[in-house]
Order: C-alpha cells, then sequence, then structure tokens
C-alpha cells in the first residue's frame, strides 16, 4: 500500500490501489490500529420485523434500522435470505476454487472490458486473494461449471435482490419518503450488481498479511457472507477498526458510496479492509455490490440539500462513475473522492 503523508489507500473491491485525502474521512482517527475495539458494536437488524403486520414493532424496527445506518453505516441483516440459500451458495464457491484447477479458471482471465466473467490471482504486499466477478444483475453470467454452481449462486442472488429492494423501501420510509423513491431515484430494478467471490488466501504462499487493502466501494450497498469468521475490519465513526464476525444467519450490509452521495452524507460509506490473520485460515467469501443502474444519474437529493448544507458531491450517472478512474464496469471501482465538492474536503 502506498505510504504517503496526510493519505490514506483506497481500493475498491480489491483491483487497483487509490490514495484520498484523509480530510475526505474526517472520521479517521489516524492513529487507529488494526486491532478490533469492543466499544464498537455492529448492529442487527431483522429485515422481517421492518414489514411487520403490528404498526408498533414495525415503527421500532424502523428506527433501529435508521439509527444503524446513521450512526455506524454497516450492519447484520438476519431473516433476509434463507440460511440453506446462503450455505449453497458458499459451497457453490468453495467448489469452484477447489474442485477445478487453475488453469480452468484462468479461462476467465480479463480480456476486454466488456467480460461479465472475469477471474483474478493476486499475491504481494498490498493483496492477496483469488476471486471470481460476475455481473449479477440485470443480467446473470455466471460459470457453468463445477455443477449446480450457477443455480447455487443464482438462487442467493435472486434473493438479494428482494431483500435490496426491501431495503431501498424501508430506507425511504426513514427518510420520511413513499416506499418506492429510493429505488426510483437508483433505477434499482434494473440495477447493476456485481459479485465478487473470493479465497483467502490465494492458493499458493501468500506475501502478506492484507488479503484486500482499505476501501469504499460505490454503489447503494455491499453485503457479505462468508464462510469463517474474522478477516473483514470496518472503519467505525470513531476511528476504530471494527472486526467483522457475521453470525451463522445473518449477512453483513455495509452502505455504499452512492447512498452516502445520495443522502449529502447523511449515512456513510466506511472504509473497509480484509487481514489474513496470519495467512493459516482459509476464507470463502460472497461481497455482492448492489449498485443503481448504469445510466442512472446520481446527485444529492433535494432533502438533504439547503442554503446551510450545500451539495457535498457532485453528480454524475453510475456507469461515469465506475469509469472515472480509468477502470471499467465490472472492476465498479470507487470515485467518491474525486466526487466530493471543495466545499466537503
Amino acid at each position: 500500500m502506498a505510504n504517503t503523508a496526510g493519505l490514506l489507500t483506497q481500493q475498491s473491491f480489491g483491483l487497483e490501489t487509490k490514495v484520498i485525502p484523509r480530510s475526505l474521512a474526517n472520521f479517521i482517527n489516524l492513529a487507529v490500529s488494526f486491532t478490533d475495539q469492543s466499544d464498537d458494536q455492529v448492529p442487527t437488524v431483522d429485515y422481517s420485523l421492518l414489514f411487520s403486520d403490528d404498526k408498533n414493532e414495525r415503527a421500532k424496527s424502523l428506527d433501529h434500522l435508521g439509527k444503524a445506518c446513521q450512526e455506524f453505516g454497516f450492519f447484520y441483516l438476519i431473516n433476509g435470505v434463507e440460511e440453506s440459500v446462503v450455505e449453497a451458495a458458499l459451497k457453490g464457491v468453495s467448489d469452484f476454487f477447489e474442485l477445478t484447477n487453475q488453469e480452468e479458471r484462468s479461462e476467465y482471465s480479463k480480456k476486454n472490458s466488456r467480460d461479465r466473467i472475469r477471474w483474478g490471482l493476486r499475491s504481494h504486499a498490498g493483496e492477496n486473494r483469488e476471486y471470481l466477478k460476475v455481473v449479477a444483475h440485470p443480467e446473470y453470467h455466471c460459470p457453468t461449471k463445477p455443477a449446480h454452481f450457477r443455480d447455487a449462486i443464482g438462487e442467493y442472488f435472486k434473493g438479494m435482490h428482494e431483500v435490496e429492494l426491501g431495503l431501498a423501501k424501508a430506507i425511504s420510509r426513514i427518510l420520511g419518503h413513499e416506499e418506492t423513491y429510493i429505488e426510483k431515484e437508483l433505477k434499482l430494478k434494473a440495477g447493476f450488481d456485481v459479485c465478487a467471490m473470493n479465497l483467502y488466501p490465494p492458493s499458493f504462499q501468500s506475501k502478506g498479511s492484507i488479503g484486500v487493502p482499505d476501501h469504499t466501494d460505490p454503489g447503494f450497498f455491499v453485503s457479505l457472507i462468508q464462510d469463517v469468521n474474522g478477516g473483514l475490519q470496518v472503519l467505525s465513526h470513531k476511528g476504530n477498526w471494527v472486526t467483522v464476525s457475521i453470525p451463522r444467519n445473518a449477512i453483513f450490509i455495509n452502505l455504499g458510496d452512492h447512498m452516502e452521495i445520495l443522502s449529502n452524507g447523511k449515512y456513510k460509506s466506511h472504509i473497509h479492509q480484509v487481514v489474513l490473520d496470519n495467512n493459516r485460515v482459509k476464507r470463502i467469501s460472497m461481497a455482492t455490490l448492489h449498485g443503481p443502474s448504469l445510466d442512472t444519474f446520481v446527485a444529492p437529493l433535494p432533502g438533504f440539500v439547503d442554503e446551510s448544507c450545500p451539495p457535498a458531491y457532485r453528480g454524475m450517472t453510475y456507469k461515469q462513475s465506475l469509469e472515472l478512474n480509468g477502470s471499467d464496469e465490472i472492476d465498479v471501482q470507487s470515485s467518491l473522492s474525486q466526487l466530493r465538492t471543495p466545499l466537503a474536503v
């Protein structure tokens, strides 16, 4: 990772290392360590209660979600996708990395910017993982081997897309709008979702303790499931690295850059990283970035902008923002630092 005075490295979905001014993430403690901090507890949101028939229970759950979004920016989600679907998806990923040889997987190495399935292998001081990326929505792309892999992953994506639309409805209500407000603003029914399936460490000797360096991700939010706990760390509002230990029946949700832009900074996209724990434990994870449609123009919503709170971000289509750093759509690279206005720095 870069060692640049006054700068914090930023890398999105683990492909290209970038830097952003520390002033752009003013909640960061410059002296923060890589250890877990017990004073930062990840909140848990029960997805089913957000739509409860009991008005009081529903209102209480929506209030809890609102606080999780504003005070943390990340949370565990339970009762969203069936546990059996999650387990089948993780087994499919594990089978992909273990039951096919590396030469077969390498056929999906990047050939051009229009790839919708992409495999990669990294092993250096700043990044250590093997990954497979696929476009999950609006068109589903996935290798056909091993057997049942495509179906298992597709069933998980189907469930998560329903959860994505449900969370958009819930957050819209929290913000005082009609249920379909965020869904329409981000055109989520045609949203561009990309999944990175990861093996940590990669299938040979790793060369460092970092799986993926610190970064934020574009989009509405990122969902994560994994087969072994530990590894992922999120930088909290308090400036502490919080180790994510996902309960067996839960999915980790981290708000994305475009939710921060949409809310004009009310909801933050948090920096996170993957640490390999001395390379002793193999870990499988699936991180899915749930984004707007590629042609959606995203800018701070009028309800978050006034004379005392001017726009902190400039508007741009989702596709333009993904390509702003010279990347391509499937790399889904963050451009949050470039989208901030001078007043926000």
